[in-house]
């Protein structure tokens, strides 16, 4: 791309001059999909996801205006009063340390909260508490999975009826699924906390994976619509060529979304210590860029895989081999099916993909 601006390089995919073979190489990405999912399994498995209080339940002290915001006061503050007790601590803008603990009577609330004053050499008012039941955790709890399955349904009805084609849906929830999979695994290896916010960063990041599936989706359908009328090319090639058409839009789409959330992530969360946005901001920026990744390469190549079974598809991928092949052997030069040989037949200039390639006359002398 020596030489070719931005621009070029996106009008030379959308026409076909240039093209990158990405149904062709479907087995590598699946490869590398699977590998990512079960790593994020084993992930999930081993270290777990670590849940927040609004799931799990249990008692909250927040202390406002520390000169330091170490941790190992706190720690040892709780311990004084629980000593079995590993509380969780956080900082929260700078200026605050929030301490979580599992659920603790009225007594010891009292106590942890004067301990927690003491230690870090502020007022007892300063020292706030709240409590979250186990009841209102599993409700919270159950209330999540509700949504992300209602979605991912709802999704689904959606795409096979506006596609009509449930392929086409099957192919966008498997990636979908992945997404969620792998956004959950980066999220527990980092070991942040789960929150209602992140619940809602994931069914945000679902939209997001949804809207641009159904950008290449709709492409790939424009592209194969009048498919069985020709034989110049193949459904896996006129779907490769909807990615390609497709690919700067999500490049553009992507980078565009990841800026605020970058700037949200490390400014605000990790910059300025905004606890109560990182967990929304980090859900947000891995599940956009994976969904994004999942868009190009793991959606339409399943959607290929998936239809290429069809028997009326298969039928008519071995006519356009076979058409090749004739023209081959009778000595034809015709690029286009030279491109399409290579698994990269595209739009040629002057061309309509929707008319059959021509063998050239050989010239008699």
């Amino acid at each position: 791309m020596a030489g070719m601006t931005f621009a070029q390089w996106g009008n030379d995919l959308y026409t076909g001059r240039r093209s990158y073979p990405i149904v062709a190489k479907r087995r590598l990405w699946f490869t590398v999909v699977a590998v990512l999912g079960l790593a994020s399994v084993a992930i999930l498995g081993v270290k777990g996801l670590t849940l927040g209080i609004d799931f799990r339940g249990g008692s909250e002290f927040t202390v406002e205006g520390v000169t330091t915001t170490e941790q190992e006061p706190a720690v040892e503050a709780v311990k004084s009063v629980v000593p079995g007790e590993e509380p969780r601590v956080a900082v929260v803008g700078g200026s605050a340390v929030r301490v979580q603990t599992a659920q603790l009577d009225a007594d010891e609330v009292e106590q942890v909260s004067g301990a927690l004053a003491e230690a870090y050499g502020v007022e007892r008012a300063d020292v706030s508490n709240s409590f979250v039941g186990p009841t209102w955790g599993a409700g919270v709890s159950q209330r999540a999975l509700l949504g992300v399955g209602v979605f991912v349904l709802a999704a689904a009805a959606f795409m096979a009826i506006y596609f009509r084609a449930w392929r086409m849906s099957v192919a966008a929830i498997v990636a979908m699924l992945s997404d969620l999979l792998i956004s959950a695994g980066i999220y527990a290896l980092i070991g942040w906390e789960v929150t209602p916010s992140t619940i809602i960063g994931f069914l945000t990041i679902l939209g997001f994976s949804l809207y641009d599936k159904m950008v290449v989706f709709d492409k790939v359908r424009e592209n194969t619509q009048n498919l069985l009328s020709q034989t110049r090319s193949t459904y896996g090639e006129r779907a490769n060529l909807a990615v390609n058409q497709t690919l700067v839009r999500s490049i553009n789409t992507s980078v565009v979304a990841l800026l605020p959330v970058a700037g949200i992530l490390f400014v605000g969360a990790l910059w300025l210590g905004a606890g109560t946005l990182r967990d929304l901001s980090l859900s947000l920026f891995v599940g956009i860029a994976v969904g994004a990744a999942s868009s190009i390469f793991l959606a339409t190549p399943l959607d290929v895989l998936l239809r290429e079974k069809e028997p009326k598809i298969a039928d008519h991928t071995a006519a356009v081999l076979a058409e090749r092949e004739r023209i081959a052997a009778e000595g034809g030069h015709d690029a286009e099916l030279a491109a399409a040989a290579a698994g990269t037949a595209q739009l040629i200039p002057g061309h309509h993909l929707g008319h059959a390639a021509q063998p050239r006359r050989r010239r008699t002398s």
